[in-house]
């Protein structure tokens, strides 16, 4: 056999066949990052930024932090988790599933939020818009309240504090609209499906919330501190751990505070 042709055919094998290998070989998966329902503007920011500067990327997925809880508890193959609440952080690292207690990554906040169309007349200051809620509630045009449900997820627990100091608990709680996280409540609200809502600050300065309707900080003073805190598992890659150093540069910070978040130690 002519040996250039035969050194020719072999070469185009070969090549044949480590294209069909490559085909054949996994991708390699992204790793998954469990992260509260009220980072989703901001961390979707970092992350592409994150993803621009490194050439890697993380697959965000959001969602109740209580519900995360349990989820990294029962095995769930999460590698970093962002939580709106440091319990369910220090929980995790009491039974051994992270290597440390985490870190302390932002304070959130809770706004009033009356959506476009609502019966109860819009006032910019907290004072006049909560006068305005009372009323509609004493005269019966509020017929549906949103707020996160408090049982796992942190922000629907901080409305229910701010109602309960308020004293609206009791005449707000038989119209409740509770969503599975706050970005769900935020949904019902901006939707038309309730006539007020409480949810995270962060989700309102984003413009499909803030075009819906009018929001008003809550005094802080009346719930429990929005503490967040995020932590890599015992499953982190070095990928996870490359996207954990880059949230706590200055450039993500930056971001973080935009959306509306303070920092720890800046409040």
């Amino acid at each position: 056999m002519n040996l250039p042709l035969f050194h020719a055919l072999a070469r185009r094998l070969i090549g044949a066949l480590a294209a069909a290998l490559l085909l054949q070989a996994p991708v390699q998966a992204q790793p998954a990052i469990a992260a509260a329902s009220d980072l989703k503007f901001a961390l979707d920011e970092i992350a592409a930024a994150f993803q621009a500067s490194s050439g890697q990327a993380v697959k965000l997925v959001y969602g109740s932090s209580g519900n995360f809880y349990r989820q990294i508890a029962q095995g769930a193959p999460f590698e970093l988790f962002l939580s709106a609440d440091e319990d369910f952080v220090f929980k995790l690292a009491d039974q051994g599933l992270t290597p440390d207690r985490g870190r302390l990554y932002a304070i959130g906040r809770v706004v009033l939020f009356i959506p476009k169309g609502s019966p109860v007349p819009v006032d910019p200051a907290f004072e006049p818009q909560l006068a305005q809620l009372r009323k509609a509630l004493g005269d019966g045009r509020v017929l549906r309240f949103a707020i996160a449900n408090p049982e796992h997820a942190p922000y629907g627990r901080a409305a229910m504090e701010a109602l309960k100091s308020l004293n609206l608990w009791t005449t707000i709680q038989p119209r409740l609209v509770l969503g599975e996280n706050v970005s769900q409540a935020a949904q019902f609200a901006v939707s038309g499906s309730t006539q007020a809502a409480i949810f995270a600050y962060s989700l309102a300065l984003a413009p499909q919330f803030g075009r819906a309707g009018n929001a008003v900080l809550i005094p802080e003073t009346l719930h429990q501190p929005l503490r967040q805190r995020m932590v890599l598992t015992r499953k982190a890659g070095a990928v996870t751990e490359a996207f954990h150093a880059y949230l706590q540069q200055p450039a993500a910070r930056a971001v973080f505070v935009r959306h509306g978040f303070a920092l720890p130690g800046e409040q």
